[in-house]
């Protein structure tokens, strides 16, 4: 009997199918890697946060965190002095400041520190928030570094320096709308008496007018040239 010849034999080669897979993995990996860097090159830049602004505050908002920070000092520390600075761009007007200075005293201890805040913005601004400086010595018997009761303080530099505008201070802003202005907060011991210092100019040595004011009952005292 003949055998008849059906045609050609396909032989599969056990080898075939690993081979074709080895064909496939190259080009995913080819797919995903131009993917990626599609992906990456649509990906928007990361952005820093912008500075924050500068903050102002009136007299007894930054007293009120210079307080607070000053107890590290001792639980019996008052302060004695509080002064605002000058700078170009606080708004004065309203009675704000964007750097505040307090001066705290310990009986107990015989020692004072001072305390600042400031809230300016920029590299020459000195760091924000509360810092403070170094332990000096205190002597309670020194009638200029009375320390004071803070319940005294109920009138804000806002209202003082609306007092102060009302008796010679409008006529130096309206002549100089740019007229520095800056506050100083003390107690006079031989009248028992806190008093704000309404300060027109840079410094107490080049002021033109000097508005004293009563910080617990908001009156006028007087005005000094």
């Amino acid at each position: 009997m003949t055998k008849v010849n059906s045609g050609p034999v396909l032989r599969q080669d056990s080898n075939d199918q690993p081979m074709r897979k080895l064909t496939f993995f190259p080009k995913l990996l080819l797919a995903s890697t131009i993917i990626s860097a599609v992906c990456g090159c649509s990906a928007p830049p990361k952005t820093a946060p912008p500075p924050k602004p500068p903050e102002y505050l009136s007299g007894r908002e930054a007293f009120q965190k210079l307080y607070v920070a000053a107890h590290s000092i001792a639980g019996d520390v008052q302060p004695y002095r509080m002064e605002s600075r000058y700078t170009k761009d606080s708004p004065i007007i309203e009675g704000k400041s964007g750097l505040w200075h307090a001066d705290f005293a310990s009986p107990s201890r015989k020692l004072s520190k001072t305390f600042s805040w400031s809230g300016l913005a920029g590299p020459d601004a000195p760091e924000r928030g509360v810092s403070n400086g170094s332990d000096d010595p205190y002597n309670p018997g020194n009638t200029a570094t009375h320390i004071f009761d803070p319940q005294f303080l109920k009138v804000d530099s806002d209202q003082a320096l609306k007092i102060a505008q009302q008796h010679g201070g409008e006529k130096l802003t309206q002549a100089d709308p740019h007229q520095p202005i800056f506050f100083i907060l003390d107690f006079d011991a031989h009248e028992n008496q806190l008093i704000w210092h309404v300060i027109y100019g840079v410094s107490q040595y080049d002021a033109k007018l000097s508005v004293l004011v009563d910080a617990t009952s908001g009156r006028f005292l007087r005005a000094e040239k």
